[in-house]
């Protein structure tokens, strides 16, 4: 399939708002944009046909809508739209399996909106093999496309949250790569805590804990250095904070453009599987979060 960016439809503003940052990001990639609306199928009997046939045409007038404001504000850009039907969670799973990247409208704390309400959302982000970007009405949407779909003033720069003690290039990949594309600066954050058993000691020490920092600074340089020598020319900060990771990303992604973080790719007998970092931060960091599926 060729390669392309999928936007998840409805009606609501932060809809909108995603489709502006997708329409960007599809330009940055130089691939066509593809708008998907999943008509949940089959439609329950307290629904009337008609009633049905009237929500269809509706949203097939939203994506032929948000098709044309997009192609105003960037001509040339491809623009493809459709109409799914079946179950939300599956089409759009199978929609982001296929896409470089999958961008969707979030309101953050409260979860996604329209046809990703709780467990939707869970299992797009939590199932994907691929990056899904969740982006708020009014957050740090990057890029003169956002137009007035946001009331929030802009971020700059993309926040990386990583953990030294796992490889993850994928994570490293993306975020560098979008850090070339949109000529911003990465500021990689690994977050670290001294472990209980270090307690005691480093009241006695103060030493210990200077050490343990130093450790975790070393061993950040060591993980981004080779990523340092492919991408020459993107601007790279390192930050080794002691404390909740969680806490430090959402802190960080204040004055963001993008937040990014990794999902581990595993099995759960549960269902879809979200790291306590990769949830606390879609809900509560004020800018668009990327969340990267790696093993």
């Amino acid at each position: 399939m060729t390669p392309h960016v999928t936007v998840g439809m409805d009606e609501s503003p932060e809809s909108l708002a995603a489709a502006l940052w997708a329409a960007e990001e599809a330009s940055l990639l130089d691939v066509p944009l593809h708008l998907i609306h999943v008509e949940e199928w089959p439609v329950t009997a307290e629904v009337p046909v008609l009633s049905a046939e009237s929500l269809v045409e509706r949203y097939e007038t939203l994506l032929r809508a948000t098709a044309d404001r997009v192609r105003d504000d960037r001509p040339g850009l491809d623009v493809t739209t459709e109409m799914a039907r079946g179950r939300a969670p599956a089409e759009l799973t199978a929609a982001a399996n296929e896409a470089e990247v999958t961008v969707l409208g979030s309101r953050g704390l409260g979860g996604v909106v329209g046809f990703l309400i709780g467990s939707a959302s869970l299992a797009v982000v939590g199932r994907a093999r691929r990056p899904v970007v969740l982006v708020r009405s009014g957050s740090a949407s990057s890029g003169a496309g956002s137009g007035d779909a946001g009331s929030g003033d802009a971020g700059s720069g993309i926040v990386l949250g990583v953990d030294i003690e796992q490889p993850c290039d994928p994570l490293l990949a993306f975020a560098f790569g979008e850090a070339a594309r949109r000529d911003e600066e990465l500021r990689i954050v690994h977050s670290w805590s001294p472990s209980p058993a270090y307690g005691y000691t480093a009241i006695l020490d103060p030493g210990v804990g200077s050490g343990l920092g130093r450790k975790a600074t070393e061993g950040l340089a060591e993980m981004v250095r080779p990523w340092r020598s492919k991408f020459p020319a993107v601007r790279v900060t390192e930050q080794a904070v002691v404390g909740p990771a969680a806490a430090a990303l959402v802190d960080a992604s204040r004055s963001a453009g993008l937040l990014v973080v990794g999902r581990r790719s595993r099995r759960s007998p549960v269902g879809p599987h979200l790291g306590h970092v990769a949830h606390a931060v879609i809900h509560h960091s004020p800018a668009p979060v990327a969340v990267v599926p790696f093993e």
